[in-house]
């Protein structure tokens, strides 16, 4: 039977706009590894009342609860004393946890404030587990059946006690079946059209956790978890991710930590090739996205950004004549904008990107969102999609940007680049 655990995040500072909770994601993690699965986060104020409500809801309704943060020694840290109230338990004065702290302080050539005397004050009946990085202990509190475990809100003194403590306490000292994730990614497919692509895939795999996620714009993930031991959570995986793979097809670009701009480098990299782009309306996103992948002057060779009609002639060639008949937004300029930057840079492949990403701009004919992306080799090879898309100004640049090392990548792909 899975266990189950709730996570709680204390400290006012956590419902602001300034500190992330990042402590709930960590433990998240290291709970899925051994089989625990989190049903629930959340974070709660300083304020007593409001934490006591939490953890007398958390524990009500999950035989494993973990609360991180409100262990220090000041006026505002009052975890313990939450807890202590919520089971009706004493705080009791530990006089071994006292002399360890004044002697910590001692060290550091300072005497101890009395403030910190408030964190050798234990919870009646808890286990105190030591904290070698820093001054608050953390505590394992058992009561009816379940099990708290109160940690400091220190990023580093909290994973420290959970691995040399707490997951001892949870594993028995053994390893057992835990939760194993995957994530594969695919390009330039809508999440509804990847939801009918791979649903014969969730029939064929019943009882394992799936989920499509649209991840940015162009982007769309594809998440799915197996549980057991590595080797047999791995087999499982193996076997979903290769139906998944048949069912998506070339869309389906990386998995895990991989970036479309990784893959298409490492394509590159591999094949001895370069490019260079010019961009209008993506004012250079496709070259961040490139030069963010290091190692990226192996296979990059440089880019313009040409907004302006002029600087489209002038720094990469395109004819004033295909301007006046065809306009800025076309196949044409497109066209003429990957076949300049080419030559200009003597690379293998050059890219043009011209489009209106709004919100002014548009016609009827030619409406936001209208984008133009083509790719020029040489020697007769030549891509060219046209794209109408959603979404603000931001939106329909991103998306851009992804169709366009998409459209590198299915260039390499075809001549043979993947290996």
């Amino acid at each position: 039977m899975t266990r189950t655990a709730s996570v709680l995040a204390v400290g006012s500072e956590l419902l602001g706009t300034t500190r992330l909770d990042t402590n709930s994601l960590w433990l998240t993690g290291e709970l899925e590894a051994i089989g625990v699965r989190v049903t629930r986060k959340a974070c709660v104020g300083d304020s007593f009342d409001d934490l006591l409500a939490e953890l007398a809801w958390a524990l009500e309704r999950s035989p494993l609860l973990f609360v991180t943060g409100g262990l220090g020694p000041t006026a505002d840290d009052r975890t313990k004393e939450a807890v202590a109230e919520l089971l009706g338990r004493r705080l009791v004065r530990d006089e071994a946890i006292l002399a360890r702290l004044r002697e910590r302080w001692r060290k550091r050539g300072r005497e101890m404030p009395e403030v910190n005397a408030k964190q050798a004050d234990v919870i009646e009946g808890s286990v105190v587990l030591p904290n070698r990085r820093g001054t608050a202990p953390a505590y394992l509190v058992e009561t009816e059946g379940k099990t708290i475990v109160l940690l400091p809100g220190v990023p580093w003194e909290m994973k420290g006690i959970f691995a040399e403590s707490v997951l001892p306490h949870l594993t028995g000292g053994g390893a057992p079946a835990g939760v194993h994730r995957r994530v594969l990614k695919v390009v330039g497919l809508g999440e509804s059209v990847v939801e009918e692509l791979v649903r014969p895939v969730y029939e064929a795999h019943p009882g394992h956790e799936m989920t499509i996620l649209a991840a940015a714009p162009g982007e769309v993930q594809l998440h799915f978890a197996a549980r057991g031991t590595k080797d047999e959570a791995g087999a499982a995986l193996d076997a979903i991710e290769a139906d998944f793979r048949a069912a998506v097809g070339g869309p389906l670009f990386g998995r895990d930590d991989e970036t479309l701009e990784g893959v298409v480098g490492g394509l590159l990299r591999d094949a001895g090739l370069t490019v260079a782009f010019a961009e209008s309306c993506t004012g250079g996103l496709v070259a961040t996205r490139t030069t963010d992948v290091a190692g990226s002057s192996a296979w990059f060779l440089g880019g313009v950004v040409a907004y302006s009609n002029e600087a489209k002639v002038a720094l990469v060639g395109v004819s004033p004549g295909t301007l006046a008949r065809h306009g800025a937004v076309s196949e044409e300029v497109a066209r003429e904008m990957a076949a300049g930057v080419r030559l200009r840079f003597g690379a293998s492949a050059g890219l043009g990107v011209t489009g209106v990403a709004g919100p002014t701009g548009g016609t009827p004919e030619k409406p936001v969102g209208t984008v133009h992306v083509a790719l020029d080799a040489g020697e007769g090879t030549r891509r060219h999609e046209r794209l109408v898309l959603p979404g603000d100004r931001s939106m329909v640049r991103r998306w851009t940007a992804s169709a366009s090392l998409a459209m590198i990548r299915g260039w390499l792909e075809e001549r043979g680049g993947a290996g």
